[in-house]
């Protein structure tokens, strides 16, 4: 039988939404265009999605080789479409990582193995949404 993600949302009045996930897990989705938004909105959902999910396959990969991270941040900016629906048409995911024995080398294999193959998130986007990504090693 096929993984099922869940999600159940309650409009609480104006754009906003509390959605509560699968996991139990509590978030308010809100459309920042208004001046009292309390959350992000489904599209920074999304890129905050695409972000986590390539994080943490790149977290898992580099412990898999053995790797002790000290710090890692992954900063994403996404381009969308001028006209409705406004979807992504370009992802960039700017890597800081830190640790122990990290090399270029090992990060760029982390990251591109989470990008072809792991990473549900980037593999849910429309397939000529471009992903770029840039790598810097910070020092220990």
């Amino acid at each position: 039988m096929a993984e099922t993600t869940r999600a159940v949302l309650r409009w609480e009045g104006g754009m906003r939404f509390s959605a509560l996930a699968g996991s139990g897990r509590e978030v308010v989705v809100d459309a920042p265009s208004r001046p009292d938004h309390a959350g992000p909105s489904p599209m920074e959902m999304l890129l905050i999605g695409v972000a986590g999910c390539t994080a943490m396959d790149v977290v898992a990969i580099l412990e898999k080789m053995r790797v002790p991270l000290a710090a890692v941040t992954v900063e994403a900016a996404a381009e969308r479409a001028p006209a409705n629906p406004k979807r992504f048409t370009a992802v960039e995911l700017r890597y800081r990582l830190r640790g122990d024995g990290l090399t270029l080398d090992k990060a760029e294999r982390a990251v591109s193995l989470s990008l072809s193959t792991y990473c549900s998130a980037v593999a849910s986007l429309h397939p000529d949404c471009r992903v770029s990504t840039a790598i810097e090693i910070e020092e220990s």
